[in-house]
């Protein structure tokens, strides 16, 4: 009691101090430092187990499995995109004690093929720069490298032709898919106002095409081989910028002039990943088919009809002519389900009697977009 009879209010709670706080993360760090290692030890466990039964040390289904669970037990207050980008490295680490992947990429660094590749493997495996998509399919075709990771199609500019041509010629699986959101970056040492060129890649142009005609309608447009270029050009001039990443800004010492310059909201482009073998089962798979059909009428109707009898649902669906030949096509579908599955082995058994060539390019875990 006061002396005026009233109550005494009971004292606040204090707020624990900064060295309280530090403390407190000091402690956490050492024990998510142990809980890592602890992890990666059974994860080489499990290496040892896969080498002893000649299973693939890199198993794309169970590694998004994993980053899907990360996800679902996620409270916050860390975004689920940064929890999987967590574990992603973790992962990447655990695997390299064991193998460490060699990944064929569109080159240089920090283009979005090399930033697709490493949201799928993470930063510990030897990046492998490759000047076209077809050296990124050889590398993996005569085993240079593990894996590639090869653009299939983008939300904008529709199929990457190059991709579906070395698909119809290589003996390669598509193993995983990377969706990655394409945010393009006009990056210059200078101001806007100073700008005389820009250099990119010709599709990254025409993604920002319409930006580009309101906001630098003076400026002249230079094609080059990528965005990671383009950037390294732009480094080097006080008159001229680049669209690229945001990475390959930092990494050329670019200032950032405006972001988000693409044209249409939601820009993205699928990715693939190319290897010797698919991968296991999922329960939320897709299943890639490749078939050439006899040129007669009604003979892509009669082969479309096959998925819908067993009440599989079309994701893609692609056209590509055959080489030197008068009207001949290709054709590259993608359904939901794995090819262990009934409905899809029954529709592949179908599509091979009423096809003159059926070859199924691959079953992969349904991925999120990233980036």
């Amino acid at each position: 009691m006061t002396s005026s009879g009233s109550p005494r209010k009971s004292d606040s709670p204090r707020k624990p101090s900064l060295a309280t706080l530090r403390s407190h993360i000091d402690r956490i760090d050492r024990e998510l430092v142990a809980l890592m290692n602890d992890r990666a030890g059974v994860a080489r466990e499990i290496g040892h187990v896969k080498q002893t039964s000649g299973q693939q040390t890199y198993d794309p289904s169970r590694e998004e499995t994993v980053l899907e669970r990360v996800a679902a037990a996620n409270a916050g207050p860390l975004s689920d995109d940064s929890l999987k980008a967590i574990f992603r490295e973790l992962i990447s680490g655990s695997r390299a004690i064991e193998q460490h992947l060699r990944v064929a990429h569109l080159g240089p660094a920090w283009t979005y093929s090399h930033l697709a590749a490493v949201h799928r493997f993470g930063s510990s495996v030897d990046f492998v720069p490759v000047a076209s998509i077809s050296a990124a399919f050889e590398e993996v075709n005569a085993g240079h490298s593990h894996y590639g990771v090869v653009p299939l199609e983008n939300s904008t500019d529709g199929r990457i032709a190059d991709t579906l041509d070395n698909l119809s010629r290589l003996p390669v699986k598509i193993c995983a898919e990377v969706p990655l959101r394409i945010h393009h970056t006009l990056l210059a040492t200078c101001d806007r106002s100073a700008i005389r060129e820009v250099y990119s890649r010709p599709q990254a142009l025409s993604q920002c095409r319409n930006w580009l005609a309101r906001h630098l309608p003076s400026a002249r447009l230079v094609e080059v081989t990528s965005t990671s270029a383009a950037a390294e050009m732009a480094a080097k001039r006080s008159d001229a910028a680049a669209i690229a990443s945001r990475q390959a800004g930092v990494h050329y010492g670019l200032d950032v002039l405006a972001e988000e310059i693409e044209d249409v909201a939601g820009n993205t482009t699928r990715f693939a990943v190319i290897g010797h073998t698919d991968a296991g089962r999922t329960g939320k798979d897709k299943t890639s088919l490749m078939f050439e059909i006899e040129h007669r009428p009604g003979g892509l109707a009669d082969a479309l009809a096959i998925p819908k009898r067993q009440k599989l649902n079309l994701t893609w669906i692609e056209s590509f002519p055959l080489p030197g030949e008068d009207r001949g096509y290709i054709f590259f579908v993608e359904l939901e389900g794995h090819r262990a599955d009934l409905r899809v082995r029954r529709a592949i058994a179908s599509l091979e009697k009423r096809c003159k060539r059926v070859v199924c390019l691959g079953s992969y875990a349904a991925a999120a977009p990233v980036g």
